[in-house]
């Protein structure tokens, strides 16, 4: 019966997954935060802190991306003065309010776990040192996110039927999409409280014509995949909406025309400091590593060094994303299931097969409540 899936154990879900990544609370500054992003292969970060109740242990209390830095850059005062906002205390990059990261023990039930994913914690952390045979040096937590969640609901997908063979629409799982939808010509810092909700979320911001079609998305994802962040930062405050997603389109080869709007837009803002990273930024595409850090000044501040360092790794050219994942009303609930894990996604978005009128979206947080109903109906 489905109803025994509850029963088995969080540590069930964590075999074979990687300790997180983290940097301390106490001695990061956000320059930290985003050189350990980009040198890592994983694209999230722990936050760890002293717990309250026991000090001698850590707490993870954030979870980060680049994308959380291209927010934060980009916020009152930050444009002006970029290299002092890398200076700051990461605690500036978190959002205020608890919650959003929630410790569960390996022993907690898949059940106790999933009431809190659909409760608003956006990750649970998990203790791996008693699940892992292997000892652990610098880490003692793993991620358990909706994707986990949603990927062992599959592998037992026939213990659900019919229900996973309905239709979205049917089921009632295709919600508005109108607060995380953009217009092509609005301005890139309209999209600020877009993308915050997009990583609270974990969707993304559609791009949309004037009459309502899909032309695109930006991510969290596809922000934190592109290498220049001051230049990204720069094009949200400066460029359109279309723009912008032309711009971090593709890997290292960003359009001469949008490069030079971008410029004048921060001269005609007046964010000198901004346009001179940015400059130095782009120009390290055609230069080699070696030319770059002997360029460096030695009066240079601390956060011009970060952002060299940052600019010192290899840099790849390519297309950076592809078509936004889509569906339509009609579409099975184990189908969207299989496209999103497919993708690596955790939404699609929704919408009509003839004109591509975008008409809302599905996430896995909405896949995951009609699970929830169906364990407790079995559980009566």
């Amino acid at each position: 019966m489905a109803v025994s899936l509850v029963s088995n154990e969080v540590s069930d879900l964590c075999i074979g997954k990687p300790a997180l990544r983290s940097l301390p609370l106490s001695a990061a500054a956000v320059g930290d935060a985003l050189l350990a992003l980009r040198r890592g292969g994983e694209p999230h970060l722990a936050v760890l802190a002293a717990d309250r109740a026991a000090p001698e242990k850590r707490a993870v209390v954030g979870k980060l991306c680049v994308a959380d830095v291209l927010c934060y850059l980009c916020s009152d005062g930050n444009l002006a003065s970029p290299g002092a906002a890398l200076e700051r205390p990461v605690s500036a990059l978190l959002p205020k309010g608890a919650g959003l990261v929630r410790r569960v023990e390996p022993q907690f039930s898949v059940s106790e776990a999933l009431d809190l994913i659909l409760d608003g914690a956006q990750s649970l952390v998990v203790p791996i040192g008693s699940v892992c045979r292997k000892k652990l040096a610098a880490a003692e937590f793993c991620w358990l996110t909706q994707e986990d969640f949603v990927r062992y609901f599959l592998n037992s997908i026939a213990l659900f039927c019919p229900v996973p063979t309905l239709s979205i629409d049917a089921l009632g799982l295709v919600r508005s999409a109108d607060a995380l939808a953009i217009r092509h010509d609005e301005p890139g810092l309209s999209l600020l409280p877009l993308v915050r909700r997009a990583l609270s979320d974990q969707t993304a911001v559609a791009v949309v014509t004037d009459d309502g079609r899909l032309l695109g998305e930006i991510s969290p994802a596809a922000l934190s995949a592109c290498d220049e962040t001051v230049a990204v930062a720069a094009g949200i405050a400066t460029l359109t909406a279309g723009d912008l997603m032309a711009f971090i389109d593709y890997y290292g080869s960003p359009s001469e025309s949008l490069v030079r709007a971008i410029k004048a837009g921060l001269k005609e803002k007046g964010l000198q400091e901004m346009l001179e990273l940015m400059e130095d930024e782009l120009s390290s595409f055609s230069i080699s590593s070696s030319s770059a850090s002997s360029s460096s000044s030695d009066d240079e501040s601390s956060g011009g060094r970060r952002l060299r360092k940052l600019r010192s790794r290899s840099f790849s050219i390519g297309r950076r994303s592809e078509e936004p994942e889509v569906c339509h009303p009609g579409s099975s609930l184990v189908a969207v299931m299989v496209q999103a894990l497919a993708h690596r996604v955790s939404y699609l978005w929704v919408v009509d097969e003839d004109d591509y009128g975008l008409m809302g979206i599905v996430t896995f947080a909405d896949m995951l409540r009609v699970f929830r109903e169906q364990l407790h109906q079995s559980s009566l």
